[in-house]
């Protein structure tokens, strides 16, 4: 009897260890793989943005944490693991997209939001996806859960010319997404650092773009450039700043898009206006935001002061409507952003998720708010 119960706590034993080194496993492969030290410094060394001495990216202006400041209640990393007490009550209205409703040929200009930071931009004729996270935002199921069902699967995914990625955030960074995309003909452009996790996910280096801000890339007729942010970058605890944040100027042959990507408020937005020519539209995050960490994304007041910073004729807000990052009801930064940008005469862009727009001349509407 003795016997057979040691061979039972051996036995579980043996699966405790294997489901443990399945976890850290599973864990290591999502946070994915970078340069080594000495590759970093040989190859960023010489950059203004980039510390040699302590192996590390720099953002324009330092980003400030007042622990004590925090609202919103409860900021532990605890909060993740449950539902939200600020997500909307159910399912959220969207457009649900499957790969038939794509034409073989992108538009002129057309744009599908799919939520958060992720979106297809059709311009002149090429389809760029952007940030595309699909599912949760952390290396485990389950943490970090979504207010809402992305409103397209992976599988459902049309042929696209070009992914944009902003940062490696889990919320910018989805690992399934980028080796179900692996083996189409497409190309990944990525800031400086972030193609060592592509290789590492199995993307070929040849089909890797990799750029520092103000390096540019062409796709068809569309010029692509990396632009600066006030930001961090990590995966986990030891990697933080080991790889490049950016946004992007895309500019077409009639459009000129600006994707600010995830950035605190500072003089780089002017900076960029002056830069390039006036945009078209501006697609500025507007959420996660908090006077705990107040500059490490934008407060309302400030997605709307960034669209005329950069001269941009229309505002779409994005970052939000998807993950609760910053302890406020889910619909409260774009209800302040819609009024702060009526008031000082501002285009709004509110598309559903899934829902295809041309900006500019679709309608805009506030969805969020039924009983308007």
């Amino acid at each position: 009897m003795k016997r057979k119960k040691k061979r039972i706590l051996g036995i579980s034993g043996i699966i405790l260890l294997l489901v443990i080194f399945s976890i850290v496993g599973y864990i290591w492969q999502n946070i994915g793989t970078l340069d080594t030290e000495k590759e970093r410094v040989v190859k960023f060394g010489s950059l203004s943005y980039y510390s040699s001495q302590n192996d590390v990216f720099v953002s324009p202006e330092e980003l400030m944490s007042y622990p004590e400041r925090t609202t919103g209640g409860n900021a532990g990393f605890g909060r993740f693991f449950k539902k939200s007490p600020n997500a909307p009550a159910g399912e959220l209205p969207k457009v649900v997209l499957k790969k038939t409703d794509f034409a073989t040929e992108p538009s002129a200009y057309a744009l599908y939001w799919f939520g958060h930071s992720s979106a297809i931009l059709e311009l002149d004729g090429v389809r760029v996806l952007i940030d595309p996270v699909l599912e949760n935002a952390a290396p485990l199921p389950g943490i970090v859960p979504r207010y809402t069902t992305s409103p397209i699967k992976r599988e459902e995914l049309p042929a696209v010319d070009a992914v944009l990625i902003t940062h490696d955030h889990y919320d910018h960074l989805e690992v399934k997404t980028i080796k179900f995309l692996r083996n189409r003909d497409t190309r990944f452009i990525v800031p400086l650092g972030v193609g060592a996790r592509l290789r590492g996910w199995g993307v070929p280096e040849e089909r890797i773009i990799e750029l520092g801000w103000t390096e540019r890339t062409e796709i068809g007729p569309l010029i692509i450039t990396s632009t600066p942010g006030v930001h961090y970058s990590g995966r986990s605890k030891t990697d933080r700043n080991k790889t490049l944040w950016t946004g992007y100027a895309i500019k077409g042959t009639q459009k000129n898009i600006f994707w600010s990507g995830d950035s605190g408020y500072g003089k780089h937005f002017k900076q960029i206006g002056e830069q390039y020519d006036p945009f078209d539209l501006a697609c500025v995050e507007i959420d996660g935001w908090n006077a705990g960490w107040p500059n490490t994304h934008l407060f309302p007041e400030e997605a709307v002061t960034v669209c005329e910073d950069v001269r941009a004729g229309l505002l779409l807000p994005v970052h939000w409507g998807v993950f609760d990052l910053a302890l406020h009801p889910w619909d409260e930064s774009i209800e302040a952003v819609w009024n702060l940008a009526s008031e000082r005469g501002i285009g709004m862009v509110t598309p559903l998720m899934g829902e295809k727009i041309v900006p500019g001349e679709t309608e805009s509407r506030k969805w969020w708010k039924t009983e308007d």
